[in-house]
């Protein structure tokens, strides 16, 4: 499979900053930015700023960013499932998991990811894929938003839902471990059945019989 990608970008005012938000990024340009001190939620800011720059190096990597002159405040991921995931038993190479977005408390409050995931899907390449989020609440900035494990959720299905993303059953071990996970899909226009019925095997061990 070829991975289309177009490079897209349009601008936002939050308080008194513009940020630009933009990709999918190359790894030589998000490599030449800074990287937020307050992007910490999954790795400390430097070893995360390399992850992106290595995700981005990837033949189906996606980056978006949000950034304020060259000052990394938002990022959106998409690439293929972890090779420990069940989500990459079966090889396929039209699964893509929007693996981490986050954004700074600095632009918050300005909708800043709903403006990535946009941007994201403003590429028309990105109906050949299905693409998963598997929502997990360990990893929610349940402290620095004062928000519920409920709330939280409200606003991650919200979010997830402007790009037409949702709630999708399974029995995965790690999402079944707590009520506020989830698995949350979207399905492009242009994918086959032939991969929708292996997604649909993958979302249920039961269904393998060996």
């Amino acid at each position: 499979m070829i991975h289309r990608k177009q490079f897209f970008q349009t601008e936002t005012w939050v308080d008194d900053k513009l940020i630009i938000v933009e990709g999918p990024i190359s790894a030589d340009a998000l490599a030449a930015m800074q990287f937020d001190e307050g992007l910490k939620a999954f790795r400390v800011p430097e070893k995360q700023h390399n992850a992106l720059i290595e995700i981005a190096a990837l033949p189906e990597g996606r980056i978006i960013i949000a950034r304020h002159e060259d000052l990394v405040l938002g990022y959106v991921t998409f690439l293929h499932p972890d090779p420990l995931e069940r989500w990459s038993q079966i090889p396929m190479d039209d699964l893509l998991e929007l693996g981490a977005i986050e954004v700074s408390a600095k632009i918050r409050a300005g909708g800043i990811a709903k403006k990535m995931l946009e941007v994201a899907y403003t590429d028309d390449a990105m109906e050949d894929y299905i693409v998963i989020t598997t929502e997990y609440y360990w990893h929610w900035d349940l402290k620095g938003t004062g928000l519920s494990v409920w709330d939280y959720r409200k606003v991650m299905e919200k979010v997830m839902g402007s790009i037409g993303m949702s709630w999708t059953a399974t029995d995965d071990p790690e999402i079944c471990s707590h009520p506020a996970n989830c698995l949350m899909t979207r399905i492009g226009k242009r994918v086959p059945f032939e991969s929708v019925n292996t997604f649909d095997n993958m979302r249920f061990s039961s269904r393998f019989i060996y």
